[in-house]
């Protein structure tokens, strides 16, 4: 199994969309709660080619598109998020998601943020365990209000808030 990542726009419009309602498709409910938010989602990316190419990517194996990975920088320093992260059906449970989160963490910190959050819900152990497995830690939990459980906050703590970054000796 070869792992590449490429741009996310070397997907047509829609892929984001496809893959998201894929992951998800383990109930029927997600599809019918956000829906719109995904189509929403793709729509930004590839109104914005710019942002899909420095803040997001696909996760490709043998060639297939598999799954990909995006984030919000607009808190740096401070903290870079984690946006929509997933792979398709038929490439769970092969470690491939904990391989694109670690090349998400790899790119993310290049930007020198203090911290790396995500937020998953209850609904999905696996992406619990993905998170871990990365090295993200639970941070806090809160009420979502709806189906998919409690929401739940990791983080990978990169440098104290409000220290410089790391720079290079010479």
């Amino acid at each position: 199994m070869q792992i590449t990542f490429g741009e996310i726009t070397e997907l047509p419009r829609g892929s984001l969309h496809r893959m998201l309602a894929d992951a998800y498709s383990f109930d029927s409910r997600c599809a019918a709660y956000w829906e719109e938010q995904w189509r929403e989602f793709d729509d930004f990316f590839y109104d914005r080619p710019e942002i899909a190419v420095s803040c997001g990517f696909i996760t490709w194996v043998d060639g297939v598109p598999a799954g990909f990975s995006s984030w919000d920088p607009r808190r740096l320093p401070e903290q870079v998020e984690v946006g929509h992260n997933c792979i398709i059906s038929r490439f769970k449970n092969h470690g491939l998601g904990t391989a694109q989160m670690l090349e998400t963490i790899r790119r993310i910190t290049l930007s020198s943020p203090s911290r790396i959050t995500v937020t998953t819900s209850e609904l999905v152990p696996a992406a619990r365990k993905m998170y871990e497995r990365a090295g993200f830690r639970l941070l806090n939990r809160r009420a979502s209000g709806c189906f998919s459980g409690d929401l739940l906050v990791y983080e990978i703590l990169l440098r104290q808030p409000g220290s410089a970054p790391p720079t290079a000796c010479s």
